[in-house]
C-alpha cells in the first residue's frame, strides 16, 4: 500500500496542484491501522508528508490512543455502517509501537501482553512524542450520513461509508487546525460493497 501514497503525491505534482517537495496531509479511514501505517512508511522513506490523520468511526479506539497514548479496549463495541472499521484491537498498530519503541522487541511484547491480559496499555512519554506525525479524529454515524448526503447533493458523487468517515474527519481537522496544506483522503472501498 506504500505505493498508493507516492502515486497520489506524484499525481498532485503532475496536475500542478503542488510543487515537488511540498508537504501534504493524508486522511485515512482505518480500524486496523494497516493503510495508514503504509503512509507512515512512505513518509519514513522520504515522501513529503505534513500530517497523517487517522480517521475512525464510532469505535474510536485509535483516535483515543493517538490523542492520549493509552490503548484500551474497555469500551462498548458499536456495529456501524462502516464495518471494515469496526475493530477494537488494531493488529497493525503493533508495528508502529515497535518502531516508536526504538525497535525494542521486549517493550513491544510487554505492551501487547498487557493488552491481551488487561485490555489496556500505556506507552511512555518518549514514545508518545514520536506520535506527533499522527492526528486522530472520528466520525459518528450521523456525521457519516450527513457527509454522504452532502457530498452527493453538491457533487453527484456517491461516497462509500468508509471514505465518508475520512471526509468528515478531514473537514474537522482543517476547521480545528486551520491547516491549508493539500489534503488527500484515502478512499478504501466501493460504495456498492456496502449497499445496505
Amino acid at each position: 500500500q506504500v505505493v498508493y501514497y507516492y502515486s497520489s503525491y506524484c499525481k498532485l505534482v503532475k496536475d500542478g496542484a503542488i510543487q515537488c517537495g511540498d508537504p501534504v496531509n493524508f486522511v485515512v479511514p482505518t480500524g486496523n491501522f494497516g493503510d495508514i501505517l503504509a503512509g507512515y512508511l512512505a513518509y519514513r522513506t522520504g515522501l513529503p508528508v505534513n500530517q497523517l490523520i487517522c480517521a475512525s468511526n464510532s469505535n474510536n479506539v485509535l483516535t483515543d490512543f493517538l490523542n492520549t497514548g493509552t490503548y484500551s479496549i474497555h469500551r462498548p463495541f458499536i456495529p456501524t455502517m462502516s464495518p471494515s472499521m469496526d475493530i477494537l484491537i488494531s493488529s497493525n498498530l503493533e508495528r508502529l509501537i515497535y518502531t516508536i519503541a526504538g525497535q525494542d522487541a521486549k517493550k513491544n511484547s510487554e505492551l501487547m501482553e498487557a493488552l491481551k491480559i488487561d485490555g489496556v496499555y500505556e506507552i511512555t512519554p518518549e514514545m508518545k512524542e514520536k506520535l506527533s506525525d499522527f492526528e486522530g479524529g472520528y466520525s459518528t454515524e450521523e456525521e457519516t450520513k450527513e457527509t454522504i448526503g452532502g457530498t452527493y447533493k453538491s457533487t453527484g458523487y456517491v461516497m462509500d461509508t468508509h471514505t465518508a468517515v475520512a471526509a468528515h474527519v478531514s473537514r474537522a481537522y482543517r476547521d480545528a487546525s486551520k491547516d491549508q496544506k493539500k489534503m488527500l483522503v484515502a478512499s478504501t472501498a466501493s460504495p456498492y460493497k456496502f449497499a445496505r
